[in-house]
């Protein structure tokens, strides 16, 4: 991992930035053979074919206009064929109790791009058809499904993108007033597709219920309030994770504060690789690593002369999740969403206890085994 033809899953698959796979004129072309002109099996906002996987009930209030980036989008009737081009919006999904006909698989390599945490909430529905996000927006492919919604707001969809997409299925893109691609929270995505699926009030109730449930955690640590915080990970030097970015959203919903000048390395991105000068923002109260490898990946942390010489390193502030000791974890702590997060907080929260309690010689607990709550 790490190499541009094989990019770092937990920095973002570089490829959705750069390769679209079906543009231009190509593109057109293709759209105007699948849809066809006045057809209605060939209409691309009716649900033809296969029965959907799961649909939402028919107490929502059609029809309906979400706002985003790129404008506005009416969806006209209840969406029983959704797909997701976005990286993790099936778990909102799943969590209003809607199964998507495809999704898009960032990273972890399970069937239906569905994480354990969000696999036991699909029941007796289809498995959802995969669309590697690797290879970019794969527009003929999801023009075949035929799809009456396409959901992308955890992405990185450009106005091109969403021109091409909206003449497929009405599109929802990311929201409105965040400008930072990938960087959608957990809430704007699960209020964002229960806006498009005609579940506002389930899912504003999700994350209300678990907004409580991290003021708990809050409430129980104290000590935990103006301690700086950080997520960083070994990709090309040393990777650090945006004040906007989930990760350190997550963080910072926790009462943990960004260290000072973060904003201006990582500037509109959700992380930059930082040089050697600035190894100091990695000098905090609690630093979080997210490695592939634990061996390996965490013998690149260490070899670094410049990070054990801060304080963050000598006094053991820092808390290693490797992919290969807890995979779910590890793969929460970046796919953060509505259905993933209490698995990850269960987790997290008595290592970050443990990094900012004052003394070194406290060991951060190490999770290699899934605890008793369900995710993994």
């Amino acid at each position: 991992m790490g190499s541009p033809t094989d990019p770092h899953p937990y920095v973002l698959p570089r490829r959705v930035l750069s390769r679209r796979t079906f543009g231009g004129a190509l593109a057109a072309a293709f759209l105007a053979s699948v849809t066809g002109c006045g057809s209605e099996s060939n209409n691309p906002g009716k649900a033809t074919g296969t029965e959907p996987s799961a649909s939402p009930s028919g107490d929502a209030t059609f029809p309906r206009t979400v706002e985003h980036r790129y404008g506005s989008t009416t969806i006209s009737a209840e969406p029983k064929r959704i797909v997701v081009v976005g990286l993790m919006e099936q778990d909102a999904l799943l969590a209003l109790g809607i199964a998507p006909i495809a999704a898009t698989e960032w990273f972890g390599e399970y069937p239906g791009a569905l994480w354990p945490w969000a696999r036991e909430r699909l029941g007796d529905a289809p498995v959802p058809q995969v669309l590697p996000a690797a290879d970019g927006i794969q527009y003929e492919k999801v023009a075949a499904l035929r799809p009456d919604l396409v959901i992308g707001i955890y992405s990185a969809l450009t106005q091109k993108d969403y021109d091409t997409l909206s003449q497929i299925a009405p599109t929802v893109a990311q929201p409105k007033d965040n400008s930072i691609d990938w960087a959608a929270s957990w809430q704007e995505v699960t209020l964002g597709v229960g806006a498009a699926v005609g579940r506002p009030e389930k899912a504003r109730k999700l994350v209300d219920d678990l907004e409580a449930v991290i003021a708990k955690y809050v409430a129980d640590n104290p000590s935990f309030k103006g301690k700086t915080g950080l997520v960083a990970t070994p990709y090309e030097g040393f990777y650090v994770y945006s004040a906007a970015d989930p990760r350190g959203q997550l963080l910072k919903s926790l009462g943990f504060v960004m260290p000072a000048g973060l904003d201006e390395v990582t500037g509109k991105d959700f992380g930059a690789t930082i040089s050697n000068e600035r190894t100091d923002l990695l000098d905090v109260d609690a630093l979080v690593w997210l490695l592939d490898f634990y061996e390996a990946d965490k013998k690149k942390v260490d070899s670094s002369r410049l990070y054990t010489t801060l304080d963050v390193s000598k006094r053991h502030r820092d808390i290693f999740i490797a992919g290969d000791r807890a995979k779910a974890y590890h793969g929460g702590t970046s796919f953060i969403t509505v259905l993933s997060l209490p698995m990850v907080l269960e987790r997290l929260v008595p290592q970050l206890a443990a990094a900012v309690d004052g003394n070194p010689d406290t060991p951060v607990p190490e999770v290699t085994e899934t605890p008793t709550s369900k995710g993994g």
